[in-house]
């Protein structure tokens, strides 16, 4: 990689004391990214991060210690680094980036933005607001051993969202066990129990909360009786999980009650975990048995694996799986273990069942088993020498950025192993803009198909807008020559056309909606076209160029390599197939310098491509946005903790 030798030139050094820039995370990227800031001349530095400290943290964010764990991440992080310099000027905020307070002008304040983030949310966010405010962003990820860095400027290359991504894979480990917010966490939580339960138990998969976790600052008395269980549904004793199941005879009543009622109602002291979250509701199996249900809800619709069941049908699954599971452990003998595999129906219908019962404890739309099956996937660690690397990548394109080198700024791959060449860092070309992108176009535009006699509104806003088009709070206005008002980001003033269908609004095919999210300053023209014929448990589909169909690979472009300083590049070394297992960063191993698109794997371009030995696990990261176009359905192996 590119070395700087000697001092910075002065007005470089003038320029970083000056300048004021945003650092989006203090994990695990992020807590080498603040010191490497320091140490090269930046003063003005602020820190964004909602999360607080876990255990698992302190083996690669050295800037926390153990006396540190459950404290919020930006201050503790800005308190570590100020002993490298002290007379940097850090403000840290512990928040969620996306907190409307953070707003267009708020990013106007600085002269470069840095992304350390853990989900793809929040990344769409943060490349929205720098595009409003055009101000450059360097985002970056880590997987494993591999990692990746790139520099988005508005009108001059592609954004985030330029590219079409498959469903992220990636979070940090803590969310898992206190706040999921998302159905994958609910998955990978229910494989860890498995594991916990009935296969080889791992310390870094436990399942309950976070004991020593200070952010709760609950009051122990309040705990004691909020989380006290009666002996009959299981006690709530923090002892081995195997241990405590074992005690119990696998009672499947006892089981459910320690793991959704129990330790929800032990989350639920925590009282600071909920001051900016929906909190939990705890399940009761007594309750759940109780009500009536009919024999579809228990069942289902349609086929087996694509039915989504209430909460009454995944509680009788779970008490099945259980019993099933357990007759099994007692078939292998004393001290067997099971091993989880996604194409066994017990373990599967396990994993299925705890998993929407966590989703529905934490509101959530729950998942078919065909796509809890799709989503389930291997672990794999997160690693503080690719934090580290990254991290100083970061540094490298933001110096290039503020000295007015934009034209020397490239995307850097780091490799799990050296190419033919023997570098491990490969530098890509910037690619221009995607003129099809629904976010950075000049004037962003997509047209959806859906039935508008079956879609209500509250689907529009929630499931298209927000979840697909990562919207915030979106105001939509029909184009019907009346300017009649379908959603508005006011609470309460559009309530009551939540549950009405689309059609009830006049809206047909070939309907126009005009969506603004004042927050993100972001509009987007939305074509509607109504088809009865989309395909079944499918609710919308997304046509044309964006965002779903993938553009045309750019042709490799040749140019300097910045980060091993020659000109010794490469293409990716993985087939489409394993690219579509990957989490944003593809190995790299031949010799000419691509643009970035040209890194993505694609049916045009597989037959350059070709894998690793030993890549097999080199998939998803914790902290990664995904570059490979491959259907979902190949997408379900990996998952990466940071």
């Amino acid at each position: 990689m590119a070395k700087l030798v000697g001092p910075l030139r002065k007005e470089l050094a003038d320029s970083l004391s000056s300048c004021r820039v945003l650092v989006v995370g203090a994990g695990g990227i992020g807590c080498e990214l603040l010191k490497n800031l320091v140490l090269t001349g930046f003063k003005n530095i602020e820190v964004i991060d909602l999360d607080t400290i876990d255990v698992s943290n302190l083996n690669r964010q050295f800037l926390f210690q153990k006396k540190h764990v459950g404290k919020s991440k930006a201050p503790v992080a800005k308190e570590s680094v100020l002993r490298f310099c002290p007379s940097a000027n850090i403000t840290a905020y512990h928040d969620s980036i996306m907190n409307p307070d953070y707003n267009v002008e708020f990013f106007r304040n600085f002269q470069l933005v840095m992304n350390a983030l853990d989900n793809r949310a929040a990344r769409n966010h943060v490349n929205r607001m720098c595009l409003a405010a055009d101000i450059p962003l360097i985002e970056s990820g880590t997987a494993g051993y591999l990692g990746k860095v790139t520099v988005i400027r508005k009108g001059q290359t592609e954004c985030y969202e330029c590219q079409p991504k498959l469903t992220q894979k990636t979070f940090p480990g803590c969310t898992i066990r206190n706040t999921p917010s998302e159905p994958i966490h609910c998955i990978v939580w229910a494989k860890y129990l498995f594991n916990q339960l009935f296969g080889e138990e791992d310390a870094d998969q436990e399942v309950s909360p976070d004991t020593a976790d200070p952010e709760a600052a609950w009051n122990p008395a309040d705990a004691a009786a909020r989380a006290t269980a009666s002996n009959k549904d299981g006690d709530i004793k923090r002892v081995s999980t195997k241990e405590w199941a074992r005690s119990t005879g696998y009672d499947p009543v006892k089981l459910f009650n320690k793991l959704f009622k129990d330790d929800i109602m032990y989350l639920l002291t925590m009282d600071k975990l909920w001051k900016k979250r929906k909190a939990p509701l705890p399940l009761d199996w007594t309750e759940i048995h109780h009500l009536e249900f009919s024999q579809e809800e228990a069942c289902g619709t349609g086929l087996k694996d694509q039915q989504v069941l209430g909460v009454q049908g995944y509680a009788q699954l779970f008490h099945r799986s259980v019993e099933t599971l357990r007759s099994q452990l007692i078939e292998k003998g004393e001290g067997a273990e099971l091993v989880w595999d996604k194409d066994d129906p017990p373990a599967m219908d396990f994993v299925t069942a705890a998993a929407n019962l966590r989703m529905n404890v934490f509101s959530m739309n729950m998942k078919s088993r065909f796509d809890v099956k799709s989503m389930a996937g291997n672990i794999i660690p997160a690693i503080a020498t690719t934090n580290a690397v990254i991290a100083g990548l970061i540094v490298l394109e933001a110096l290039k950025t503020l000295n007015s080198e934009f034209d020397q700024c490239r995307t850097i791959f780091l490799n799990k192993q050296p190419n033919p060449r023997k570098k491990l860092l490969v530098p890509c070309a910037l690619d221009p803009p995607n003129p099809s992108c629904y976010v950075c176009a000049s004037k962003p535009e997509v047209t959806v198909k859906l039935n508008v006699h079956k879609t209500i509104v509250q689907a529009l806003q929630d499931k298209i807008l927000k979840e697909k088009f990562g919207m915030v709070a979106p105001d939509v206005q029909i184009e019907d020559g009346k300017g009649t008002i379908l959603i508005s980001s006011e609470e309460g003033e559009t309530e009551a056309n939540n549950n009405k269908f689309l059609s009830d609004f006049g809206i047909r095919n070939g309907s126009r909606l005009q969506v603004d999210d004042f927050l993100q300053d972001y509009t987007l023209l939305v074509n509607l076209i109504h088809s009865e014929e989309l395909e079944k448990d499918v609710e919308f589909e997304v046509v044309g160029d964006a965002p779903d169909k993938a553009p045309t690979p750019s042709v490799p472009e040749e140019g300097k390599n910045i980060a091993n300083g020659n000109k010794d590049s490469a293409q990716p070394s993985t087939s489409s197939k394993a690219a579509a297992e990957d989490d944003d960063v593809l190995i790299v191993d031949s010799d000419e310098e691509p643009s970035s698109s040209t890194m993505e794997a694609s049916p045009e371009s597989s037959n350059r491509k070709r894998k690793h030995h030993g890549t097999d696990t080199d998939d998803a990261a914790s902290k990664r946005k995904r570059l490979d176009q491959q259907p979902a359905d190949d997408d379900e192996d990996i998952i990466a903790l940071d």
